[in-house]
């Protein structure tokens, strides 16, 4: 009889589900999109009515439509939800408030309690864990800050005063699991309308970064993984926790007791695509039919045919600048007659692989580590143009992983490690963790590359901050 496992990668845009044999192979995959966020006001982004849960339970159920096998043949299952959102729950474990994204500038400050109906305040993957378990419990490695956690323990603090200063008390935080640790059994609900076996293991991961850094199967200082979602970083696996970086957050990693260093990031990073995409409109939707393609495929082709550097086209990609610096917005310099959708297609491909480019480099600049190859992870990394455009930026291979999700593969390790499948987390990923193609770089355009960076994409802000700085109060 085959056994499997079910990994969950709860993202910011869809759920996506896959489920997978003992050695990696993903034999069901099914996804389920989330609902555009809702801004009520200035600074606020909130998730509307239950969406999340909503996504997680269309995902799953569409999994299983996909799966040939027995759901009772499902031996665990490894919940993935997005990081850095904020949910309050009432006290029978249901929402009080909309959950709160990662983009609410709400969640640059600590929690104030203002609602006498919140008695649980969580992360998603606590929200998530409840609805499928009915557990209050969460994985430690997905609080990080403004939350009164114990690095050291992967327990909450026992400081009252740090508790306090998080707006928070010891009774309204759930109880904290490992990675590879049990969150609960399924709710039996859950295994009358899945067909789930009724003691069916919900095993914890960590943050969706951190899932996803174990699910690419990066394991030595000389692998960096970039990961192209709606928020784009970089990971790289390490031992110690470092205090104080200035270029770089050093967060959990999916292992106990272990880190990732994670790169300044790219806020909207690939959703910068779709809204390219919803620019051109009904046009790209009737011309990728032609082809029979997708609208991001045809996109793909199109690109290919352009120019290394988009014939001087330049993208500063700051469709959602951080709080620190309000007044950034997107700019696209250099247009002339040459130019086509298609150009400003790759040149936001290319702002993508600058922007994080140089974002690695300050990292690995202050922690003196040298890359021997990259892997990158995804919805971008189906497209071999950007891939290529990173691996010749770089000068360095990069690695392309089989499967649909990193994150899913990344929970379903997790599940294995709590099932004792391999001898530990490594064991367990370089078993499952495999690569569907290698992108080398032209040496040519590595040149090339370089000194558009050098000479122009570096130096942009320097002239543009000010003038934004001016217009800014004007339509803020």
């Amino acid at each position: 009889m085959s056994r499997y496992v079910m990994g969950i990668d709860n993202g910011s845009q869809s759920t996506k589900v896959a489920i997978y044999d003992f050695e990696g192979t993903e034999v069901a995959f099914g996804s389920y999109k989330l609902k555009e966020t809702l801004s009520p006001e200035p600074g606020m982004v909130i998730h509307p009515d239950d969406d999340l849960w909503e996504s997680v339970y269309g995902a799953i159920k569409n999994c299983l439509d996909n799966f040939n096998g027995n759901p009772q043949d499902i031996a665990g299952i490894g919940l993935c939800t997005i990081r850095c959102c904020r949910v309050l729950l009432k006290e029978n474990g249901h929402l009080a408030y909309p959950v709160i994204s990662w983009m609410d500038s709400r969640l640059n400050k600590p929690y104030v309690h203002s609602d006498d109906q919140v008695k649980y305040v969580t992360t998603t993957s606590g929200y998530i864990g409840f609805r499928l378990t009915g557990e209050f419990k969460d994985t430690a490695s997905n609080y990080e800050v403004h939350w009164p956690l114990d690095r050291k323990t992967l327990d909450w603090s026992q400081d009252t005063e740090l508790f306090e200063s998080c707006g928070l008390k010891r009774e309204m935080v759930f109880d904290l699991v490992k990675p590879g640790e049990k969150l609960g059994t399924i709710r039996q609900e859950l295994v009358h309308e899945f067909g789930f076996n009724q003691d069916t293991p919900v095993v914890a991961t960590a943050n969706d970064k951190a899932v996803e850094a174990l699910g690419s199967g990066i394991k030595d200082e000389g692998t960096i993984m970039i990961s192209l979602g709606t928020f784009i970083s970089s990971m790289l696996l390490r031992n110690e926790y470092k205090e104080n970086a200035l270029n770089f957050f050093p967060t959990l990693a999916c292992i106990p007791f272990k880190y990732v260093y994670e790169s300044n990031g790219i806020r909207r990073g690939m959703w910068t695509v779709s809204w390219f995409k919803k620019l051109i409109g009904e046009e790209l939707v009737t011309e990728a039919a032609k082809f029979d393609v997708s609208e991001e495929e045809y996109l793909n082709l199109r690109a290919q045919d352009i120019p290394v550097g988009s014939d001087g086209l330049i993208t500063i990609l700051d469709w959602l600048s951080t709080p620190s610096v309000p007044y950034r917005k997107g700019i696209m310099i250099g247009f002339d007659q040459r130019h086509t959708k298609y150009h400003i297609y790759r040149s936001i491909l290319e702002a993508i692989s600058f922007n994080i480019k140089n974002n690695i480099d300050e990292m690995l600049e202050e922690i003196d580590v040298k890359l021997k190859d990259l892997v990158v992870i995804g919805g971008g990394s189906k497209s071999d143009v950007i891939m290529q455009i990173i691996a010749d930026l770089f000068g360095l291979p990069v690695h392309r992983r089989i499967g649909n999700s990193s994150a899913c593969l990344g929970a379903a390790i997790c599940v294995c490690q709590y099932l004792s499948v391999y001898k530990d987390f490594y064991e367990a990923a370089s078993k499952m963790v495999k690569t569907q193609q290698t992108f080398f770089p032209n040496k040519k355009n590595h040149v090339f590359y370089n000194t558009i960076n050098n000479t122009v994409v570096k130096n942009v802000r320097v002239y543009t901050d000010e003038i934004l700085k001016q217009s800014y109060p004007i339509f803020a």
